[in-house]
């Protein structure tokens, strides 16, 4: 397994209890991969150290996975943006685009079916028929007031390119409800580890099968010492970027602590484009059972990642997805490796669906070896 993240902690562990010899590979001095959470030393806050991660799925099997090694707690996504209204005074108003948002930012009491008149019939530019664009989508959907208070600045400090130039595909994620649900998510079970992510990870991994080695550079030379690779770094990375670089964005986080409460959430989005920054994070809100007097928050940073970065967001445009194609030929080709995972399979991936595709794959790696069938370079095809 090279990488110490889920994908190769829930493959690992479930092959491990088929009776295969496991040995899991990571660059970094620690397991957990980006979900990784260590607490702060100066506070005592159980940090996500590279970005929050809260989750929540409809997949029955996986919530039971999780739980099954850690104790998941409730825990509901309730984010709020500080933003300009349509006379430029600033404010606090709740995502995603609720009832209160609207009446709030408006400055109007509609009941629901009056809010959705609102913005269907007045707000919404229903000439867009066929949206294409990021921009298109939400100028469709709530119109140009919501759209460049809570939409354009952010998304243009996220992704480093006009909304024009997205796909409408990325908007299509965050629902408009003409109600005062709040809760950013709208799957059935939500919750948070007790002890967070890597005390579960390490429980998986957990195994007298299992041997993990950090601080460990995987070389391709070394898929000969193993009867199977899988491999859940960077697809063009395995094969030393020969084709050229895929593009990321990546995140900066500037901390900063402070004696009590500092903004009353976990997650505060800033959707003026002149803010440099797109959200602050305080991470003991993130553990609301915890109590803790001081409290450390993350202004987040987006930019390009460089080769020298950690790779968060694949950007999946014309360009990257032509380039992916060619690496997703070149590994088809490969024997001996199965791709997996967010850089795998270069792919945006929630935590459940990563653990559902580990496990799928896991499955479909025993089930080929039982009917002696190759073992594809992909159980989930990245195009």
């Amino acid at each position: 397994m090279v990488g110490a993240g889920l994908s190769g902690a829930v493959i690992g562990r479930h092959l491990a209890e088929a009776g295969h010899k496991i040995t899991v590979l990571d660059s970094r001095d620690h397991i957990g991969g980006n979900c990784h959470t260590a607490r702060d030393a100066e506070t005592g806050v159980m940090v996500h150290v590279y970005g929050p991660h809260i989750f929540h799925t409809d997949d029955a099997e996986v919530w039971g996975y999780v739980n099954g090694f850690e104790s998941f707690l409730p825990y509901k996504n309730r984010v709020k943006t500080t933003s300009l209204d349509p006379e430029g005074r600033r404010g606090v108003f709740s995502l995603p685009v609720n009832l209160h948002t609207i009446n709030q930012f408006f400055g109007k009491t509609l009941r629901p079916e009056e809010a959705h008149e609102f913005i269907t019939e007045e707000q919404a530019d229903i000439s867009i028929t066929d949206p294409q664009t990021f921009e298109e989508q939400a100028l469709r959907f709530v119109g140009r007031d919501l759209y460049e208070a809570f939409f354009k600045g952010y998304t243009i400090k996220q992704w480093g390119v006009a909304p024009s130039a997205l796909p409408a595909s990325i908007l299509k994620r965050l629902p408009v409800r003409f109600n005062y649900d709040d809760n950013y998510f709208f799957h059935k079970y939500q919750g948070m580890p007790e002890n967070g992510y890597t005390a579960m990870i390490e429980k998986i991994l957990d195994h007298p099968g299992i041997t993990v080695k950090l601080e460990t550079v995987f070389d391709q030379s070394q898929a000969a010492d193993y009867d199977h690779v899988f491999y859940s770094g960077p697809l063009d990375g395995y094969f030393d970027y020969q084709l050229g670089r895929l593009g990321y964005r990546t995140l900066d986080f500037e901390r900063f602590t402070h004696q009590g409460d500092y903004q009353g959430c976990a997650v505060m989005n800033y959707g003026e484009e002149a803010v440099p920054y797109t959200r602050i994070t305080e991470h003991k809100h993130f553990a609301p059972w915890e109590n803790h007097d001081g409290s450390v928050c993350y202004r987040e940073f987006s930019r390009a990642a460089t080769p020298e970065d950690i790779p968060y967001y694949p950007i999946r445009q014309v360009e990257e997805k032509a380039l992916l194609g060619e690496y997703v030929a070149l590994a088809e080709q490969a024997e001996g490796v199965t791709f997996v995972g967010r850089l795998g399979t270069y792919r945006y991936l929630d935590m459940d669906v990563t653990i559902r595709e580990a496990l799928d794959t896991a499955r479909g790696f025993l089930a080929a070896q039982e009917n002696r069938a190759p073992v594809p370079a992909f159980f989930v095809a990245p195009l």
